[in-house]
Parts: structure tokens; sequence; C-alpha cells
């Protein structure tokens, strides 16, 4: 499958980490029978394109809720054509500070290797680690064989102002949120969406980003 050019771009909900939304999302997922993580992604395109999760439901994610918002990612990035490169994200690279949030991803780096997962990922690690091959080799141990492709956020602040400042200042694409990990397909577009939005998001709905 190749990859999809980018549609159009579609706006992030607002607020984008309502109560209101965060508990839509926990009813709708109370009601699937084998209960999944429910992260949004938002896809960018820059000269490239990358996924970013989770920028609207998890606050401050657990090591094991990381690790399943990675798997998550990961799979739709196949969906939509690409081989996933996951980096988890932080503010420190592969031990180079002891915060929480860093020990956070690395705990859910631990959980991937001990899931034994089917796609390239390694963290924590910076964002320009992650995104520029000339830092990346400054890390020779790191396990990803190229640039990133998914970004895994540390905490839902980190991802909703890092996609809005790349959409604002870099001229990137949005396309999303997108809502995964439910038994059927469900999408949220926010009060202002436009026609093209409304048929954007049904589109994906219903190709089923996750079956």
């Amino acid at each position: 499958m190749s990859s999809p050019d980018p549609i159009t771009q579609l706006r992030a909900a607002k607020p984008a980490a309502s109560p209101e939304l965060r508990e839509r999302v926990r009813a709708l997922a109370a009601r699937t029978p084998e209960p999944r993580r429910t992260p949004f992604l938002a896809r960018l395109s820059l000269r490239r394109t990358v996924l970013v999760a989770d920028t609207n439901v998890h606050e401050m994610p657990t090591p094991e809720e990381l690790a399943d918002i990675a798997t998550q990612a990961a799979e739709v990035a196949r969906r939509l054509g690409y081989e996933p490169r996951v980096a988890m994200l932080a503010n420190s690279s592969f031990g180079t500070h002891t915060h929480e949030r860093p020990s956070t991803v690395r705990d859910a780096v631990r959980i991937l290797d001990e899931r034994k997962v089917d796609f390239e990922y390694d963290g924590e690690m910076a964002a320009d680690v992650a995104l520029n091959r000339e830092t990346m080799a400054l890390y020779p141990f790191c396990r990803l064989t190229d640039t990133a492709n998914v970004l895994i956020m540390p905490a839902i602040h980190a991802a909703s102002i890092s996609t809005k400042l790349l959409r604002v200042l870099g001229g990137s694409t949005l396309i999303g949120p997108l809502l995964v990990g439910l038994k059927r397909p469900v999408q949220i577009v926010p009060m202002t969406a436009t026609v093209s939005d409304l048929v954007n998001m049904a589109a994906l709905a219903a190709y089923n980003l996750y079956r």
C-alpha cells in the first residue's frame, strides 16, 4: 500500500482535553468487550509524515498506558501504509535525566521489550534525536533504523503544544484527532468542523483504522 497524500487540515477538538471528551471516550471504552486504550493521533506532514500520540485523552500516562499507546499507534501507521519506527519521547535521551517522566518512559520501553512487539521502537529520547539522522547517529546504540515516523509523547500537554506549534509555525497539515481502540469506528469532530472536515473524518471512520 503506497503512502497516502495529505488530505486536508482538520482542526483538533477544542478544548483538546476537556473532561467531557475524556468521559465520553471512557464510556465508549466501557462498552467494548475487550477494553483497549483509546489514544488520539494527529498526523502531520511537512516533507514527511509522522503520527503523534496521545494528543487528547491520557493526561499523564503510566508506563503500561504508554506501551499500549505505542502499540496502537504502530498498528495505525501500518494501516496507513507506513512501517512504524516508534520513538518514545521525553526531555532526555537514554538516561541523561532521572526525573519522573523520563523514568516513566524508560519503564514503558522495558514493557515493550517484555511484550516482544513486532515493530521498531526505542527511548527514551529527545525529539531532535528521533527526527534528525545526524543527531541520532550520536547514539549508535539506538535501535531505530531511521528517523521515527511515530512519536509517543510523555504527557498530553507535550503532545498538544508540539502539534499546534508545528501546524502554525512549520506549515504542517494536521489530520485528526483520530480516535482508535474501540470495538466500532468512532471519530469526534469539533463544532467548528467544515463540510470537508466531516467528510474526511467520516471516511476515516468508514476505513476503520484499527480493524
